[in-house]
């Protein structure tokens, strides 16, 4: 059985576990994944890779998920790339926070991969259409 890969996906989060189980879910699905454990590191990673999606944390240490989605919206090369804000800040405010900062769409945790995978075809057709 061959996958058809579906995009390229880089996952920003500083939790190893959370990190893997997305990356698994993502990969399973035909996706390829690069991973940032870090926002500054998804920031140069972002530049570099140019991934169709970027699937980020909030709470990071060093620079917020938030920071993160208004550095790569003011970054010409990034700028067009879809954000979905993974958190499980999950109060209105921050999902709304998270659509001012840039953000195409926000899931909260713990999450379905069903959920996870809806979230980023959704945000990659509206960019690919």
């Amino acid at each position: 059985m061959s996958l058809t890969l579906l995009g390229t996906i880089l996952i920003v989060e500083d939790s190893p576990s959370e990190l893997e189980l997305m990356s698994h879910y993502l990969k399973e699905s035909g996706y390829n994944v690069i991973k940032a454990s870090g926002a500054k590191e998804g920031l140069e990673k972002a530049v570099l890779e140019k991934p169709d999606a970027i699937v980020t944390d909030v709470v990071m240490p060093e620079m917020s998920g938030f920071e993160l989605c208004r550095s790569l919206r003011r970054n010409p090369i990034t700028a067009k790339v879809p954000i979905v804000v993974c958190s499980s800040k999950n109060q209105e405010i921050d999902r709304l926070w998270a659509m001012r900062q840039g953000a195409d769409a926000y899931i909260t945790k713990p999450y379905t991969r069903e959920h996870l995978l809806r979230t980023i075809k959704s945000v990659v057709i509206l960019v690919n259409d």
